[in-house]
């Protein structure tokens, strides 16, 4: 009989090693990697972006981690695979086809790293009873932020020390990378121990999942008003998306040029952990709003809470402040709004998935969030350099209109998710 494995000993480590790769990858590290490494606004964010395309299509072969091998195996070969890779970033840092070479192997790590969210979730539902799953959902969240405190913040601020200490930004980079690779090959030797070996782990060997997998997708685009909640979602983040690419130059471009000439060290402590920390209490005040009020009551307000602190960042461009409070509270305020926001956004995606097909269709709904964040993420360098840090702030704010527009639209039940 097999020993019982604790959660505790897994579910943390495997959620942090979750957020790790989508962090490096996807969102501020790669974007202020390629800045420091002196590539343009407009090809960081348009490469960047693509990268996202993983996590788009993500619902479209989610049914093939259910009918080839098991779970636990997928997390295994992943995590392997992204260690790997992350290491095969590092390596090719100093060369001087860095860009093509390091996006392309980025782009297949984050195919790795969707693939792990998917088997990871699977998991979870698979080696924990109902109870559990339950309990350790505040835990799973917590260490997933955690990894985003150290993705943006440690490992940013690591790479800002050794530019100081070597002076060789490349090098810095590079064994910042390393670093990363080698925590994924002790997670993958870790939970090649750790982790249970369930009895509901199985490989689907039945043609039914298949069929349920189109029919799923029927049933989602036969939903009312769903050609407007795709809009919507898609939108919800239109001015974010854009912003979020040039936060990183802005605050560390020099002051001749329009920024805020913050070192990589300095970003990595005011972005990747202040702001990190301020996202994570907006989420969490978040959740306990709409428990009170609702989704149909709060999503306006939270959605102005989301978009109204866009307007420090044109303060930011226009006035270029040097005072590193008054710069931290102005990312820490425009972060706290933006996990406040996005906790009604998440509840939206949750509501426009019920139904028989409720695990499929969130899966969808997520690949159209994903989509939304690519799409105007590729263009927002090439909008920077063209008009200049304050008119591109100006943008942002500008394209954060259309989602109120069609918030009337939206047919959203009035007691969901308000907790009795």
């Amino acid at each position: 009989m097999e020993k019982k494995i604790s959660p505790w000993s897994w579910v943390p480590t495997l959620y942090f090693a979750e957020g790790i790769p989508y962090v490096i990858a996807a969102t501020t590290f790669a974007v202020t990697m390629y800045h420091q490494l002196g590539i343009s606004n407009t090809e960081t964010a348009f490469f960047t972006s693509w990268i996202y395309f993983p996590w788009v299509i993500k619902p479209f072969w989610s049914p093939f981690v259910d009918v080839m091998k098991t779970k636990r195996w997928w997390i295994l070969f992943t995590q392997l695979l992204i260690g790997i890779g992350l290491a095969a970033v590092a390596f090719v840092i100093p060369t001087s086809f860095f860009l093509q070479s390091s996006i392309a192997i980025l782009w297949l790590l984050a195919f790795c790293s969707a693939t792990h969210d998917i088997s990871a979730d699977g998991f979870y539902m698979l080696a924990l009873s109902e109870g559990d799953q339950s309990l350790f959902v505040g835990i799973r969240s917590t260490f997933y932020r955690i990894s985003m405190v150290v993705g943006q913040g440690i490992l940013i601020y690591l790479a800002g020390v050794l530019e100081e200490e070597t002076k060789d930004i490349p090098l810095s980079w590079s064994i910042t990378l390393l670093v990363a690779a080698v925590l994924f090959f002790l997670f993958f030797l870790y939970h090649n121990l750790i982790l249970p070996k369930p009895e509901a782990d199985k490989t689907v060997t039945t043609g039914n999942h298949i069929s349920n997998f189109f029919a799923s997708f029927e049933s989602f685009f036969k939903k009312k008003k769903i050609l407007i909640g795709i809009v919507f979602i898609l939108l919800y983040r239109l001015g974010e998306a854009q912003l979020c690419k040039i936060t990183a130059p802005f605050l560390q471009d020099p002051y001749e040029v329009g920024g805020l000439g913050l070192s990589t060290k300095e970003f990595g402590l005011i972005y990747g952990t202040i702001g990190v920390l301020a996202l994570t209490a907006g989420g969490i005040i978040g959740g306990i709003y709409i428990a009170k009020k609702g989704l149909k009551s709060s999503i306006f307000p939270m959605m102005l809470w989301m978009n109204l602190p866009n307007l420090i960042y044109v303060l930011m461009a226009y006035f270029q402040p040097t005072d590193m409070i008054t710069i931290t509270t102005g990312v820490a305020i425009e972060q706290f709004g933006y996990g406040f926001g996005f906790t009604a956004f998440m509840l939206y995606l949750i509501y426009i998935s019920q139904g028989e097909f409720k695990t499929s269709h969130y899966a969808i709904c997520t690949g159209f969030m994903a989509l939304g964040m690519m799409l105007p993420g590729m263009g927002a360098g090439w909008i920077q350099e063209v008009f200049g840090y304050q008119n591109f702030f100006i943008w942002v704010c500008i394209c954060t209109l259309p989602s109120f527009f069609l918030l009337p639209l939206l047919k959203i039940e009035d007691k969901f998710g308000k907790k009795e």
